[in-house]
């Protein structure tokens, strides 16, 4: 008689060996040790989670200080109408022991802030960003908490039904090198950070109008993009933890748009005091002012 589900006991071994062959044997038991540190458990943050526990990563931590709501429905890995108000850490944290019992998770449901930022990232052997794309203040904490503690970090950003990505290591250009953020207002760091993200801009073509509400800190977002985002961030953060193959740091960018079938690797030296990235910024600028002034209309 074949056993039930309640009589099965978890086995680390079975339950990952199917990673086996991309990964060794040692290296499956190397990110059975390892710590991955997340904040946001939203549309990206959340596939994140999962995307490496079911690589048999054993340990994360994880902040956020949202519930689930109705508007997360299109591609939020844990919004489901049983979870309706419920912390998107409990949520996320709970499928995760679902998959591995044995992982460990310490959630963070305040968030990240500059009180709790060192605690959060102490331990992780690498920083996975999911946090909102408006989260403009927490974001800039967090990458100088990474920089000072020495955390690899990487952000895969959803855009249109394209992913971008960027990483930033230790020793390599950082994030404020980058992005050039400084003490802007909300709307340059904005620009900024989708300029940086995406410098060519693969998926703009296709863009509807009204998609992007900067006033109310709204923008259109698919579950493909976040789906994409999941598989590039899981991969490069496992190239960290493993330091196994080539991994591509800034200036260094790349852009893969499944709407277009386009991809693009992309090389700002000096991040968005390049020429180029200097020139779209202006243009956006421009573009963003007098969307913000119909908007206030």
């Amino acid at each position: 008689m074949a056993e039930s589900n309640t009589e099965r006991r978890f086995d680390y071994a079975q339950a990952f060996s199917r990673n086996i062959g991309w990964v060794t044997g040692a290296e499956q038991e190397a990110l059975r040790n390892k710590c991955v540190a997340i904040a946001g458990a939203g549309g990206v943050g959340g596939v994140h989670l999962l995307t490496l526990a079911r690589m048999g990563v054993g340990a994360f931590h994880l902040a956020d200080f949202d519930t689930f709501d109705i508007p997360n429905f299109n591609r939020q890995a844990g919004a489901f109408m049983s979870t309706l108000g419920q912390p998107k850490v409990d949520v996320m944290a709970r499928m995760a022991r679902d998959i591995n019992p044995e992982v460990k998770i310490r959630t963070f449901p305040q968030g990240v802030n500059q009180g709790n930022l060192r605690d959060f990232l102490q331990g992780a052997d690498v920083y996975v960003d999911g946090l909102d794309f408006f989260a403009f203040e927490a974001r800039k904490q967090t990458y100088a908490m990474c920089e000072a503690l020495g955390v690899p970090a990487t952000c895969a950003a959803p855009l249109g039904m394209s992913v971008a990505g960027l990483n930033f290591v230790p020793g390599g250009m950082s994030f404020e090198e980058y992005f050039g953020w400084g003490d802007l207002p909300e709307l340059d760091m904005a620009i900024r950070f989708l300029v940086g993200l995406a410098p060519t801009a693969l998926h703009r073509s296709y863009l509807v109008p009204g998609g992007i509400n900067l006033a109310e800190r709204r923008g259109a977002s698919t579950s493909m993009a976040c789906q994409l985002c999941s598989g590039v961030a899981a991969t490069q953060a496992i190239k960290m933890m493993l330091k196994r193959g080539k991994l591509l740091a800034a200036p260094h960018g790349f852009q893969y748009d499944a709407y277009r079938d386009k991809f693009v690797h992309t090389w700002r030296p000096g991040g968005n005091r390049h020429p180029l990235n200097w020139l779209a910024i202006q243009l956006a600028k421009r573009k963003f002012s007098a969307m913000l002034a119909e908007q206030s209309k």
